[in-house]
Protein backbone atom coordinates (compact mmCIF):
# COMPACT_ATOMS: atom_id res chain seq x y z
CA UNK A 1 0.00 0.00 0.00
CA UNK A 2 1.70 3.17 -1.24
CA UNK A 3 -0.73 5.51 0.42
CA UNK A 4 1.32 6.33 3.58
CA UNK A 5 4.39 7.14 1.48
CA UNK A 6 2.45 9.04 -1.14
CA UNK A 7 0.50 11.05 1.44
CA UNK A 8 3.73 12.50 2.82
CA UNK A 9 5.67 13.14 -0.39
CA UNK A 10 2.61 14.18 -2.39
CA UNK A 11 1.85 17.25 -0.31
CA UNK A 12 5.46 18.03 0.57
CA UNK A 13 6.42 18.23 -3.09
CA UNK A 14 3.34 20.21 -4.12
CA UNK A 15 3.11 22.62 -1.22
CA UNK A 16 4.58 25.35 -3.43
CA UNK A 17 1.05 26.03 -4.70
CA UNK A 18 -2.51 24.79 -4.63
CA UNK A 19 -3.88 26.22 -7.86
CA UNK A 20 -4.64 22.81 -9.36
CA UNK A 21 -6.31 21.48 -6.21
CA UNK A 22 -8.40 24.65 -5.92
CA UNK A 23 -9.66 24.33 -9.50
CA UNK A 24 -10.53 20.66 -9.05
CA UNK A 25 -12.20 21.37 -5.70
CA UNK A 26 -14.47 24.19 -6.86
CA UNK A 27 -15.34 22.39 -10.10
CA UNK A 28 -16.37 19.30 -8.14
CA UNK A 29 -18.34 20.99 -5.38
CA UNK A 30 -20.12 23.23 -7.89
CA UNK A 31 -22.07 20.19 -9.04
CA UNK A 32 -22.93 19.41 -5.40
CA UNK A 33 -25.40 22.28 -5.73
CA UNK A 34 -27.46 20.12 -8.07
CA UNK A 35 -27.78 17.53 -5.30
CA UNK A 36 -29.26 20.14 -2.97
CA UNK A 37 -31.52 21.26 -5.81
CA UNK A 38 -32.98 17.83 -6.55
CA UNK A 39 -33.20 16.75 -2.90
CA UNK A 40 -35.53 19.67 -2.05
CA UNK A 41 -37.19 20.30 -5.43
CA UNK A 42 -40.40 18.57 -4.36
CA UNK A 43 -41.25 21.21 -1.74
CA UNK A 44 -42.70 23.36 -4.53
CA UNK A 45 -43.15 20.83 -7.32
CA UNK A 46 -45.48 18.61 -5.25
CA UNK A 47 -47.33 21.33 -3.35
CA UNK A 48 -51.08 20.83 -2.89
CA UNK A 49 -53.03 24.05 -3.50
CA UNK A 50 -56.57 24.76 -2.30
CA UNK A 51 -59.13 22.73 -4.27
CA UNK A 52 -62.76 21.67 -4.49
CA UNK A 53 -64.74 19.18 -6.55
CA UNK A 54 -65.36 19.93 -10.19
CA UNK A 55 -68.66 21.43 -11.37
CA UNK A 56 -71.17 19.33 -13.36
CA UNK A 57 -72.24 22.23 -15.60
CA UNK A 58 -71.92 25.94 -16.33
CA UNK A 59 -71.97 28.28 -13.34
CA UNK A 60 -74.16 31.36 -13.11
CA UNK A 61 -73.54 32.38 -9.47
CA UNK A 62 -70.96 31.65 -6.76
CA UNK A 63 -71.41 32.12 -3.01
CA UNK A 64 -68.78 31.76 -0.31
CA UNK A 65 -70.07 32.58 3.14
CA UNK A 66 -71.55 36.09 2.77
CA UNK A 67 -69.53 36.95 -0.33
CA UNK A 68 -71.05 36.61 -3.79
CA UNK A 69 -68.53 36.26 -6.62
CA UNK A 70 -68.79 36.00 -10.39
CA UNK A 71 -66.41 33.02 -10.67
CA UNK A 72 -64.78 30.41 -8.46
CA UNK A 73 -61.34 31.88 -9.19
CA UNK A 74 -62.35 34.95 -7.18
CA UNK A 75 -63.15 32.80 -4.13
CA UNK A 76 -59.61 31.51 -3.53
CA UNK A 77 -58.47 34.79 -2.00
CA UNK A 78 -61.15 34.31 0.68
CA UNK A 79 -60.44 30.62 1.33
CA UNK A 80 -59.24 30.03 4.87
CA UNK A 81 -59.92 26.41 5.83
CA UNK A 82 -60.17 22.95 4.32
CA UNK A 83 -63.51 22.65 6.10
CA UNK A 84 -64.96 25.40 3.92
CA UNK A 85 -67.18 24.78 0.93
CA UNK A 86 -68.39 26.75 -2.05
CA UNK A 87 -72.05 27.10 -3.10
CA UNK A 88 -72.65 27.44 -6.85
CA UNK A 89 -75.81 27.85 -8.91
CA UNK A 90 -75.78 26.37 -12.39
CA UNK A 91 -77.44 27.85 -15.45
CA UNK A 92 -80.14 25.16 -15.24
CA UNK A 93 -81.05 26.35 -11.72
CA UNK A 94 -79.42 23.52 -9.74
CA UNK A 95 -77.55 24.47 -6.56
CA UNK A 96 -74.47 22.50 -5.54
CA UNK A 97 -72.19 22.56 -2.52
CA UNK A 98 -68.57 21.91 -3.50
CA UNK A 99 -66.34 20.39 -0.83
CA UNK A 100 -62.76 19.19 -1.24
CA UNK A 101 -63.49 15.49 -1.72
CA UNK A 102 -67.23 15.40 -2.37
CA UNK A 103 -70.06 17.50 -3.72
CA UNK A 104 -73.74 17.59 -2.81
CA UNK A 105 -76.82 18.66 -4.75
CA UNK A 106 -79.56 20.47 -2.87
CA UNK A 107 -82.92 18.81 -3.43
CA UNK A 108 -84.89 22.04 -2.99
CA UNK A 109 -83.62 25.19 -4.73
CA UNK A 110 -85.52 27.94 -2.93
CA UNK A 111 -82.77 30.50 -3.38
CA UNK A 112 -79.01 30.93 -3.28
CA UNK A 113 -78.03 30.84 0.38
CA UNK A 114 -74.87 29.57 2.07
CA UNK A 115 -76.60 27.71 4.90
CA UNK A 116 -79.03 24.92 3.95
CA UNK A 117 -80.88 22.51 6.25
CA UNK A 118 -82.78 20.52 3.65
CA UNK A 119 -82.03 17.21 1.98
CA UNK A 120 -78.90 16.75 -0.14
CA UNK A 121 -77.68 14.12 -2.58
CA UNK A 122 -73.98 13.48 -2.15
CA UNK A 123 -71.80 12.62 -5.19
CA UNK A 124 -68.15 11.82 -5.76
CA UNK A 125 -65.80 14.13 -7.67
CA UNK A 126 -66.32 12.38 -11.00
CA UNK A 127 -65.76 15.62 -12.95
CA UNK A 128 -62.29 16.16 -11.52
CA UNK A 129 -61.22 19.04 -9.31
CA UNK A 130 -60.88 22.81 -9.42
CA UNK A 131 -57.55 24.10 -8.11
CA UNK A 132 -56.34 27.44 -6.85
CA UNK A 133 -53.79 28.54 -9.43
CA UNK A 134 -53.01 31.96 -7.98
CA UNK A 135 -49.61 30.75 -6.69
CA UNK A 136 -48.82 27.77 -8.88
CA UNK A 137 -50.21 27.37 -12.37
CA UNK A 138 -49.43 23.66 -12.26
CA UNK A 139 -47.94 21.12 -9.85
CA UNK A 140 -47.67 17.33 -10.05
CA UNK A 141 -50.61 17.21 -7.64
CA UNK A 142 -52.87 19.20 -9.97
CA UNK A 143 -51.45 17.43 -13.04
CA UNK A 144 -52.55 13.97 -11.87
CA UNK A 145 -55.19 14.83 -9.24
CA UNK A 146 -53.16 13.52 -6.28
CA UNK A 147 -55.77 14.54 -3.72
CA UNK A 148 -58.43 12.86 -1.55
CA UNK A 149 -58.19 9.09 -2.03
CA UNK A 150 -55.00 9.59 -4.11
CA UNK A 151 -53.35 11.91 -1.59
CA UNK A 152 -51.11 9.10 -0.32
CA UNK A 153 -49.45 8.98 -3.74
CA UNK A 154 -48.37 12.61 -3.35
CA UNK A 155 -46.98 11.85 0.10
CA UNK A 156 -44.81 9.07 -1.34
CA UNK A 157 -42.96 11.41 -3.73
CA UNK A 158 -40.29 12.58 -1.26
CA UNK A 159 -39.85 9.27 0.65
CA UNK A 160 -39.32 7.31 -2.59
CA UNK A 161 -36.74 9.89 -3.64
CA UNK A 162 -34.91 9.47 -0.34
CA UNK A 163 -35.04 5.69 -0.75
CA UNK A 164 -33.26 6.20 -4.07
CA UNK A 165 -30.69 8.32 -2.23
CA UNK A 166 -30.00 5.44 0.16
CA UNK A 167 -29.65 2.83 -2.59
CA UNK A 168 -27.61 5.12 -4.85
CA UNK A 169 -25.09 5.80 -2.10
CA UNK A 170 -24.47 2.09 -1.61
CA UNK A 171 -24.25 1.25 -5.31
CA UNK A 172 -22.12 4.14 -6.55
CA UNK A 173 -19.87 4.13 -3.48
CA UNK A 174 -18.90 0.55 -4.37
CA UNK A 175 -18.61 1.30 -8.10
CA UNK A 176 -16.30 4.24 -7.38
CA UNK A 177 -13.92 1.93 -5.52
CA UNK A 178 -13.96 -0.55 -8.40
CA UNK A 179 -14.00 1.64 -11.52
CA UNK A 180 -12.59 4.90 -10.19
CA UNK A 181 -13.93 8.21 -8.97
CA UNK A 182 -13.59 9.95 -12.34
CA UNK A 183 -15.93 7.63 -14.25
CA UNK A 184 -18.60 7.74 -11.56
CA UNK A 185 -18.43 11.55 -11.49
CA UNK A 186 -18.88 11.61 -15.27
CA UNK A 187 -21.82 9.21 -15.19
CA UNK A 188 -23.64 10.68 -12.20
CA UNK A 189 -23.20 14.26 -13.46
CA UNK A 190 -24.63 13.38 -16.85
CA UNK A 191 -27.30 11.28 -15.13
CA UNK A 192 -28.44 14.21 -13.00
CA UNK A 193 -28.91 16.34 -16.10
CA UNK A 194 -30.58 13.64 -18.22
CA UNK A 195 -32.91 12.31 -15.52
CA UNK A 196 -33.60 15.85 -14.29
CA UNK A 197 -34.84 16.87 -17.74
CA UNK A 198 -36.65 13.53 -18.18
CA UNK A 199 -38.68 14.16 -15.00
CA UNK A 200 -40.25 17.20 -16.66
CA UNK A 201 -41.51 15.08 -19.57
CA UNK A 202 -42.93 12.11 -17.67
CA UNK A 203 -46.42 11.15 -18.86
CA UNK A 204 -48.00 9.88 -15.61
CA UNK A 205 -47.43 9.65 -11.88
CA UNK A 206 -45.69 6.26 -11.95
CA UNK A 207 -43.18 7.22 -14.63
CA UNK A 208 -42.57 10.44 -12.67
CA UNK A 209 -41.74 8.51 -9.48
CA UNK A 210 -39.52 6.00 -11.31
CA UNK A 211 -37.47 8.68 -13.08
CA UNK A 212 -37.19 10.67 -9.85
CA UNK A 213 -35.97 7.50 -8.12
CA UNK A 214 -33.21 7.15 -10.72
CA UNK A 215 -32.42 10.86 -10.35
CA UNK A 216 -32.08 10.33 -6.59
CA UNK A 217 -29.66 7.46 -7.12
CA UNK A 218 -27.29 9.42 -9.35
CA UNK A 219 -27.58 12.56 -7.19
CA UNK A 220 -26.66 10.59 -4.08
CA UNK A 221 -23.93 8.78 -5.99
CA UNK A 222 -22.39 12.07 -7.06
CA UNK A 223 -22.44 13.51 -3.54
CA UNK A 224 -20.80 10.39 -2.14
CA UNK A 225 -18.04 10.26 -4.74
CA UNK A 226 -17.49 14.04 -4.77
CA UNK A 227 -16.77 13.90 -1.04
CA UNK A 228 -14.17 11.19 -1.62
CA UNK A 229 -12.80 12.94 -4.69
CA UNK A 230 -12.11 16.29 -3.04
CA UNK A 231 -10.61 14.75 0.11
CA UNK A 232 -8.15 12.82 -2.05
CA UNK A 233 -7.02 15.98 -3.86
CA UNK A 234 -7.01 18.53 -1.03
CA UNK A 235 -4.03 18.74 1.34
CA UNK A 236 -4.28 17.52 4.92
CA UNK A 237 -4.25 21.01 6.42
CA UNK A 238 -7.29 22.14 4.40
CA UNK A 239 -9.10 18.81 4.27
CA UNK A 240 -11.44 19.39 7.22
CA UNK A 241 -12.67 22.73 5.95
CA UNK A 242 -12.84 21.55 2.33
CA UNK A 243 -14.87 18.44 3.11
CA UNK A 244 -17.23 20.32 5.46
CA UNK A 245 -17.96 22.93 2.83
CA UNK A 246 -19.07 20.38 0.28
CA UNK A 247 -22.23 20.55 2.40
CA UNK A 248 -22.24 24.34 2.08
CA UNK A 249 -22.63 24.05 -1.69
CA UNK A 250 -25.49 21.63 -1.07
CA UNK A 251 -27.11 24.44 0.93
CA UNK A 252 -26.61 26.84 -1.98
CA UNK A 253 -28.63 24.37 -4.05
CA UNK A 254 -31.50 24.72 -1.56
CA UNK A 255 -31.33 28.49 -1.99
CA UNK A 256 -31.51 28.06 -5.77
CA UNK A 257 -34.68 25.97 -5.36
CA UNK A 258 -36.28 28.86 -3.49
CA UNK A 259 -35.24 31.37 -6.15
CA UNK A 260 -36.39 29.29 -9.13
CA UNK A 261 -39.62 28.39 -7.32
CA UNK A 262 -40.34 32.09 -6.88
CA UNK A 263 -39.72 32.86 -10.56
CA UNK A 264 -41.28 29.80 -12.25
CA UNK A 265 -44.75 28.56 -11.26
CA UNK A 266 -45.28 25.64 -13.67
CA UNK A 267 -43.81 22.43 -12.28
CA UNK A 268 -42.29 20.97 -15.44
CA UNK A 269 -40.71 24.30 -16.48
CA UNK A 270 -39.49 24.68 -12.90
CA UNK A 271 -37.90 21.22 -13.10
CA UNK A 272 -36.15 22.04 -16.40
CA UNK A 273 -34.70 25.28 -15.01
CA UNK A 274 -33.42 23.45 -11.93
CA UNK A 275 -31.83 20.75 -14.07
CA UNK A 276 -29.97 23.13 -16.39
CA UNK A 277 -28.62 25.18 -13.47
CA UNK A 278 -25.44 23.07 -13.39
CA UNK A 279 -25.19 22.30 -17.11
CA UNK A 280 -21.77 24.02 -17.37
CA UNK A 281 -20.26 21.36 -15.11
CA UNK A 282 -21.76 18.54 -17.20
CA UNK A 283 -20.08 20.00 -20.28
CA UNK A 284 -16.64 20.22 -18.71
CA UNK A 285 -16.56 17.45 -16.07
CA UNK A 286 -14.78 15.12 -18.53
CA UNK A 287 -11.65 17.23 -17.97
CA UNK A 288 -11.42 16.25 -14.31
CA UNK A 289 -8.57 13.75 -13.73
CA UNK A 290 -8.66 10.52 -11.78
CA UNK A 291 -7.25 10.79 -8.26
CA UNK A 292 -3.64 9.60 -7.88
CA UNK A 293 -4.65 7.69 -4.75
CA UNK A 294 -7.08 5.47 -6.66
CA UNK A 295 -4.62 4.99 -9.54
CA UNK A 296 -1.95 3.85 -7.09
CA UNK A 297 -4.37 1.45 -5.40
CA UNK A 298 -4.96 -0.10 -8.84
CA UNK A 299 -1.19 -0.19 -9.54
CA UNK A 300 -1.57 2.18 -12.50
CA UNK A 301 1.67 3.93 -11.70
CA UNK A 302 2.23 5.59 -15.07
CA UNK A 303 -1.22 7.17 -15.05
CA UNK A 304 -0.69 8.34 -11.47
CA UNK A 305 2.63 9.92 -12.46
CA UNK A 306 0.92 11.79 -15.33
CA UNK A 307 -1.62 13.31 -12.95
CA UNK A 308 1.14 14.25 -10.50
CA UNK A 309 3.10 15.94 -13.29
CA UNK A 310 0.03 17.93 -14.35
CA UNK A 311 -0.49 19.05 -10.77
CA UNK A 312 3.14 20.05 -10.47
CA UNK A 313 2.96 22.02 -13.72
CA UNK A 314 -0.17 23.89 -12.62
CA UNK A 315 1.33 24.59 -9.18
CA UNK A 316 4.70 25.59 -10.69
CA UNK A 317 6.62 22.87 -8.86
CA UNK A 318 9.83 22.02 -10.72
CA UNK A 319 10.52 18.63 -9.10
CA UNK A 320 7.30 16.62 -8.56
CA UNK A 321 7.43 13.42 -6.54
CA UNK A 322 8.25 10.25 -8.47
CA UNK A 323 6.06 7.19 -8.12
CA UNK A 324 9.05 4.98 -8.91
CA UNK A 325 10.82 6.30 -5.79
CA UNK A 326 7.77 5.49 -3.69
CA UNK A 327 7.68 1.95 -5.08
CA UNK A 328 11.32 1.33 -4.24
CA UNK A 329 10.81 2.80 -0.77
CA UNK A 330 7.88 0.49 -0.14
CA UNK A 331 9.84 -2.53 -1.35
CA UNK A 332 12.61 -1.75 1.16
CA UNK A 333 10.09 -1.57 4.00
CA UNK A 334 8.41 -4.77 2.91
CA UNK A 335 11.71 -6.66 2.87
CA UNK A 336 12.72 -5.36 6.31
CA UNK A 337 9.35 -6.30 7.79
CA UNK A 338 8.97 -9.76 6.24
CA UNK A 339 10.16 -11.75 9.24
CA UNK A 340 7.73 -10.22 11.69
CA UNK A 341 4.64 -10.02 9.50
CA UNK A 342 4.35 -13.38 7.82
CA UNK A 343 0.78 -13.76 8.96
CA UNK A 344 -0.56 -10.43 7.69
CA UNK A 345 -2.35 -12.16 4.83
CA UNK A 346 -4.50 -13.91 7.34
CA UNK A 347 -5.71 -10.71 8.97
CA UNK A 348 -9.20 -11.08 10.33
CA UNK A 349 -11.98 -9.55 8.26
CA UNK A 350 -14.29 -7.40 10.34
CA UNK A 351 -18.04 -7.02 10.09
CA UNK A 352 -20.86 -5.02 11.66
CA UNK A 353 -20.83 -7.21 14.80
CA UNK A 354 -17.41 -5.80 15.71
CA UNK A 355 -19.17 -2.50 16.43
CA UNK A 356 -20.86 -4.34 19.32
CA UNK A 357 -17.86 -6.36 20.51
CA UNK A 358 -18.20 -5.18 24.12
CA UNK A 359 -20.51 -3.01 26.20
CA UNK A 360 -18.45 0.18 25.83
CA UNK A 361 -18.15 -0.04 22.04
CA UNK A 362 -21.80 -1.14 21.68
CA UNK A 363 -23.01 1.84 23.73
CA UNK A 364 -20.81 4.10 21.64
CA UNK A 365 -22.20 2.65 18.40
CA UNK A 366 -25.83 3.05 19.47
CA UNK A 367 -25.18 6.67 20.47
CA UNK A 368 -23.36 7.48 17.24
CA UNK A 369 -26.08 5.88 15.13
CA UNK A 370 -28.70 7.86 17.04
CA UNK A 371 -26.83 11.12 16.37
CA UNK A 372 -26.56 10.31 12.65
CA UNK A 373 -30.29 9.52 12.51
CA UNK A 374 -31.28 12.59 14.52
CA UNK A 375 -29.07 14.92 12.51
CA UNK A 376 -30.59 13.79 9.22
CA UNK A 377 -34.13 13.73 10.60
CA UNK A 378 -33.83 17.25 12.02
CA UNK A 379 -32.09 18.58 8.91
CA UNK A 380 -34.89 17.50 6.57
CA UNK A 381 -37.77 18.22 8.96
CA UNK A 382 -36.64 21.84 9.29
CA UNK A 383 -36.00 22.10 5.54
CA UNK A 384 -39.18 20.44 4.27
CA UNK A 385 -41.49 22.14 6.77
CA UNK A 386 -40.07 25.62 6.12
CA UNK A 387 -42.61 26.25 3.35
CA UNK A 388 -45.47 25.73 5.84
CA UNK A 389 -44.38 28.29 8.42
CA UNK A 390 -46.49 31.14 7.07
CA UNK A 391 -45.37 34.28 5.33
CA UNK A 392 -43.43 33.97 2.09
CA UNK A 393 -42.59 30.28 1.60
CA UNK A 394 -39.89 31.06 -0.97
CA UNK A 395 -38.07 33.39 1.41
CA UNK A 396 -38.47 30.84 4.20
CA UNK A 397 -36.72 28.10 2.23
CA UNK A 398 -34.03 30.51 1.06
CA UNK A 399 -33.24 31.50 4.65
CA UNK A 400 -33.28 27.88 5.82
CA UNK A 401 -30.64 27.14 3.18
CA UNK A 402 -28.63 30.29 3.84
CA UNK A 403 -28.34 29.61 7.58
CA UNK A 404 -26.31 26.48 6.81
CA UNK A 405 -23.40 28.47 5.40
CA UNK A 406 -22.22 29.90 8.73
CA UNK A 407 -23.11 26.77 10.70
CA UNK A 408 -20.33 24.74 9.05
CA UNK A 409 -17.82 27.48 9.86
CA UNK A 410 -18.93 27.38 13.49
CA UNK A 411 -18.66 23.56 13.46
CA UNK A 412 -15.07 23.69 12.17
CA UNK A 413 -14.00 26.31 14.69
CA UNK A 414 -15.85 24.68 17.58
CA UNK A 415 -14.48 21.19 17.12
CA UNK A 416 -10.90 22.48 16.82
CA UNK A 417 -11.13 24.90 19.77
CA UNK A 418 -13.63 23.32 22.18
CA UNK A 419 -13.47 19.71 21.10
CA UNK A 420 -15.80 17.40 19.19
CA UNK A 421 -17.97 16.27 22.12
CA UNK A 422 -18.02 19.69 23.80
CA UNK A 423 -19.37 21.22 20.59
CA UNK A 424 -21.79 18.42 19.77
CA UNK A 425 -23.55 18.25 23.17
CA UNK A 426 -24.63 21.92 23.48
CA UNK A 427 -25.85 22.15 19.90
CA UNK A 428 -27.90 18.96 20.15
CA UNK A 429 -29.50 20.12 23.39
CA UNK A 430 -29.95 23.63 21.98
CA UNK A 431 -31.82 22.25 18.97
CA UNK A 432 -34.12 20.33 21.35
CA UNK A 433 -34.79 23.48 23.38
CA UNK A 434 -35.54 25.44 20.22
CA UNK A 435 -38.08 22.80 19.16
CA UNK A 436 -39.84 23.29 22.50
CA UNK A 437 -39.60 27.07 22.26
CA UNK A 438 -41.28 27.10 18.83
CA UNK A 439 -44.32 25.33 20.32
CA UNK A 440 -44.91 28.30 22.66
CA UNK A 441 -44.63 31.00 19.99
CA UNK A 442 -48.10 32.26 18.92
CA UNK A 443 -48.91 31.32 15.33
CA UNK A 444 -49.45 34.98 14.44
CA UNK A 445 -45.78 35.78 15.08
CA UNK A 446 -44.56 34.55 11.67
CA UNK A 447 -41.21 36.34 11.76
CA UNK A 448 -40.36 34.97 15.21
CA UNK A 449 -41.36 31.44 14.13
CA UNK A 450 -39.15 31.65 11.03
CA UNK A 451 -36.17 32.95 13.04
CA UNK A 452 -36.63 30.15 15.59
CA UNK A 453 -36.73 27.54 12.81
CA UNK A 454 -33.55 29.04 11.34
CA UNK A 455 -31.91 28.73 14.76
CA UNK A 456 -33.07 25.11 14.97
CA UNK A 457 -31.69 24.33 11.51
CA UNK A 458 -28.41 26.05 12.46
CA UNK A 459 -28.04 23.99 15.64
CA UNK A 460 -28.86 20.66 14.04
CA UNK A 461 -26.64 21.58 11.08
CA UNK A 462 -23.61 22.02 13.34
CA UNK A 463 -24.22 18.61 14.91
CA UNK A 464 -24.90 17.02 11.52
CA UNK A 465 -21.66 18.35 10.03
CA UNK A 466 -19.58 17.47 13.08
CA UNK A 467 -20.60 13.81 13.41
CA UNK A 468 -18.75 12.78 10.21
CA UNK A 469 -15.31 13.49 11.63
CA UNK A 470 -16.19 12.56 15.22
CA UNK A 471 -17.30 9.07 14.18
CA UNK A 472 -14.03 8.48 12.33
CA UNK A 473 -12.05 9.38 15.45
CA UNK A 474 -14.12 7.30 17.86
CA UNK A 475 -13.32 3.96 16.20
CA UNK A 476 -10.06 2.12 15.52
CA UNK A 477 -8.48 1.74 12.11
CA UNK A 478 -9.69 -1.83 11.64
CA UNK A 479 -13.40 -0.85 11.74
CA UNK A 480 -13.27 2.91 11.06
CA UNK A 481 -14.70 2.80 7.54
CA UNK A 482 -17.31 0.28 8.69
CA UNK A 483 -18.37 2.58 11.53
CA UNK A 484 -18.66 5.67 9.34
CA UNK A 485 -20.40 3.71 6.59
CA UNK A 486 -22.99 2.27 8.99
CA UNK A 487 -23.55 5.72 10.48
CA UNK A 488 -24.06 7.09 6.99
CA UNK A 489 -26.73 4.45 6.40
CA UNK A 490 -28.54 5.53 9.57
CA UNK A 491 -28.34 9.08 8.25
CA UNK A 492 -30.17 8.03 5.10
CA UNK A 493 -32.76 6.10 7.08
CA UNK A 494 -33.43 9.39 8.85
CA UNK A 495 -33.86 11.16 5.51
CA UNK A 496 -36.43 8.54 4.43
CA UNK A 497 -38.36 8.90 7.70
CA UNK A 498 -38.27 12.73 7.68
CA UNK A 499 -41.03 13.30 5.05
CA UNK A 500 -43.42 11.02 6.97
CA UNK A 501 -42.54 12.96 10.13
CA UNK A 502 -43.45 16.23 8.38
CA UNK A 503 -46.81 14.76 7.31
CA UNK A 504 -47.65 14.34 11.02
CA UNK A 505 -48.42 18.07 11.02
CA UNK A 506 -51.91 17.02 9.95
CA UNK A 507 -52.25 15.17 13.29
CA UNK A 508 -50.78 17.97 15.38
CA UNK A 509 -48.97 20.97 13.97
CA UNK A 510 -46.07 20.58 16.42
CA UNK A 511 -45.72 16.79 16.15
CA UNK A 512 -42.61 16.89 13.86
CA UNK A 513 -40.87 19.37 16.18
CA UNK A 514 -41.75 17.27 19.22
CA UNK A 515 -40.21 14.15 17.68
CA UNK A 516 -37.05 15.98 16.57
CA UNK A 517 -36.76 17.63 19.99
CA UNK A 518 -37.05 14.33 21.84
CA UNK A 519 -34.47 12.66 19.58
CA UNK A 520 -32.07 15.62 19.85
CA UNK A 521 -32.35 15.75 23.65
CA UNK A 522 -31.80 12.00 23.96
CA UNK A 523 -28.81 12.19 21.60
CA UNK A 524 -27.32 15.11 23.51
CA UNK A 525 -27.62 13.31 26.86
CA UNK A 526 -26.08 10.09 25.51
CA UNK A 527 -23.25 12.06 23.88
CA UNK A 528 -22.05 13.03 27.38
CA UNK A 529 -20.85 9.44 27.76
CA UNK A 530 -18.75 9.57 24.59
CA UNK A 531 -15.02 10.29 24.95
CA UNK A 532 -13.43 13.50 23.69
CA UNK A 533 -11.11 12.90 20.71
CA UNK A 534 -9.55 16.35 20.21
CA UNK A 535 -5.78 15.97 20.37
CA UNK A 536 -6.02 12.24 21.04
CA UNK A 537 -4.14 9.71 18.90
CA UNK A 538 -6.11 7.66 16.43
CA UNK A 539 -6.67 4.16 17.79
CA UNK A 540 -5.72 1.05 15.85
CA UNK A 541 -7.40 -1.76 17.79
CA UNK A 542 -10.74 -2.29 19.52
CA UNK A 543 -8.92 -2.56 22.86
CA UNK A 544 -7.39 0.89 22.37
CA UNK A 545 -10.77 2.29 21.27
CA UNK A 546 -12.41 0.87 24.39
CA UNK A 547 -9.82 2.57 26.58
CA UNK A 548 -10.25 5.88 24.73
CA UNK A 549 -11.25 8.54 27.21
CA UNK A 550 -10.70 6.27 30.23
CA UNK A 551 -6.92 6.58 30.41
CA UNK A 552 -4.83 9.49 29.27
CA UNK A 553 -2.19 7.17 27.90
CA UNK A 554 -4.34 4.39 26.56
CA UNK A 555 -2.60 4.22 23.21
CA UNK A 556 0.98 3.96 22.16
CA UNK A 557 2.81 7.26 22.03
CA UNK A 558 4.12 6.23 18.64
CA UNK A 559 0.63 6.52 17.20
CA UNK A 560 0.26 9.74 15.17
CA UNK A 561 -2.01 12.45 16.57
CA UNK A 562 -5.61 12.47 15.44
CA UNK A 563 -5.52 15.39 13.08
CA UNK A 564 -8.75 16.10 11.28
CA UNK A 565 -7.20 15.33 7.93
CA UNK A 566 -5.87 11.98 9.05
CA UNK A 567 -9.25 10.91 10.27
CA UNK A 568 -11.00 12.15 7.17
CA UNK A 569 -8.63 10.04 5.08
CA UNK A 570 -10.28 7.02 6.65
CA UNK A 571 -13.74 8.21 5.70
CA UNK A 572 -13.05 8.11 1.97
CA UNK A 573 -14.20 4.54 1.48
CA UNK A 574 -17.42 5.06 3.34
CA UNK A 575 -19.30 7.35 0.97
CA UNK A 576 -20.93 10.17 2.87
CA UNK A 577 -23.38 12.92 2.18
CA UNK A 578 -26.87 14.18 2.85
Amino acid sequence: NLRPYFEGMYYTELEGGTKFQACVYFASVFQAMSCGIHYLASVFMAVTPNFVCGIPGNVSSVLFYNSSESSIEDVWTLWTSTESYIVVQLENGEIWELNQCSRSKREVSLGLAYEYKGNKSIFSCSDGFLYDDTKWRSTVVTQWDLVCDREWLAKLIQPTFMLGVLIGAVIFGDIADRLGRQRVIWFTSAGQFVFGIAVAFTFDYYSFVIVRFLLAMVSSGYLVVAFVYVTEFVGIKARTWASMHVHAFFAVGIMIVALVGFLVRTWWVYQIFLSIATLPFVLCCWMLPETPFWLLSEERYEDAQKVINIMARWNKVSTPCKVSELCSLQQDDLVSGTTGDNDTSSTKKHNILDLFCNWHIARRTITVWLIWFTGSLGYYVFSLSSVSLGGNEYLNLFLIGAVELPCYIVACIGMDKLGRRNTLIPFLILSALICVLIMFIPQDFNILIILANMAGKFSIGVAFGLIYLYTAELYPTIVRSLAVGSGSMMCRVGSVVAPFCVYLRSVWIFMPLLLVGIMALLSGILTIMLPETLGKPLTNTLVEATELGRNKKSCSEKTPPAHSGAALEKIEIAGLGH
